[in-house]
């Protein structure tokens, strides 16, 4: 799940009804200690399975409401929560966004989904007090020759991305990979939204961005710390606008989005991705 570029969610009082607590923030960067780790892999792999199952259910005439009915119920009987529901008010275990919906989208029981769709599908799970987070995009069967080659691209974006971490690097790394794959296939990064810092909290810092700027703190990457990196990539005009139910984000000139997440362990050596799909 994104945040408001540059800006980290502040902490609020969850509801009784919703286990993952919001912890308060100390200043800077929590390290990961190796026992903490390896719960975030427990965590991140709930969500990798989630995401992979839902890939391969997703058809033509289901609704956003269906998936993240499956989300919810997977979620619970792997013994995590659903690090979304409830998460400052958002209703559902899932954000389920379709063609120019950005991020954010609400599933809803009277939205089906159609052949040639391109669906986002982001979720968490919080396990034994830690998150994972991860999003995918799906072309549902078969979509026009334009949106096949946004999704490719938007994935292969994710990786470029990734290619950068290691211990020593900068975020700069990871943004200006980000960036350079996106432009040089046409498409535009959505700057609204960010990646970000997860583990006890769904939202850390830092503030993981996905293009050059000098408008927030290019952070040097250390061993144990744990990053949501999600770029969003738009097929017309990056800029976005958020519609009435204070949730869905969609691009302005009705273009298509894409997007994809892992969260992603820094090494000293290089990263790994806790949410791999294909280690599941």
């Amino acid at each position: 799940m994104n945040i408001l570029t540059d800006l980290l969610s502040r902490p609020h009082q969850p509801r009784p009804d919703q286990p993952p607590r919001i912890h308060k923030r100390s200043r800077g960067i929590a390290l990961k200690t190796p026992a903490e780790i390896e719960i975030m892999r427990e965590a991140s792999k709930i969500v990798a399975i989630v995401l992979k199952e839902i890939s391969e259910l997703v058809e033509p005439g289901m609704t956003t409401a269906d998936l993240d009915a499956h989300a919810e119920k997977r979620i619970r009987e792997m013994g995590a929560t659903p690090s979304f529901k409830g998460y400052h008010g958002f209703p559902a275990s899932i954000c389920a966004s379709i063609n120019d919906e950005v991020v954010h989208g609400i599933p809803n029981a009277k939205k089906k989904i159609r052949k040639g769709d391109v669906l986002k599908v982001d979720t968490g799970a919080y396990f034994a007090g830690f998150h994972g987070d991860s999003c995918i995009t799906i072309a549902v069967l078969t979509v026009t020759p334009a949106a096949a080659k946004l999704i490719r691209v938007a994935e292969e974006t994710l990786y470029k991305g990734i290619e950068q971490v290691k211990a020593g690097n900068f975020l700069l790394d990871i943004a200006g990979a980000v960036q350079d794959h996106a432009e040089a296939n046409g498409f535009k990064i959505v700057e609204d939204y960010t990646g970000h810092g997860v583990g006890r909290n769904l939202h850390e810092e830092p503030s993981v961005f996905n293009f050059r700027t000098r408008q927030m703190p290019n952070v040097k990457l250390k061993a144990g710390m744990t990053l949501a990196i999600e770029p969003i990539l738009n097929a017309g005009s990056k800029i976005t606008r958020t519609l009435g139910d204070q949730w869905t984000v969609v691009t302005v000139d009705r273009a298509l989005s894409a997007q994809f997440e892992h969260t992603v362990l820094v090494t000293e050596t290089g990263y790994e991705i806790l949410t791999d799909r294909s280690k599941v």
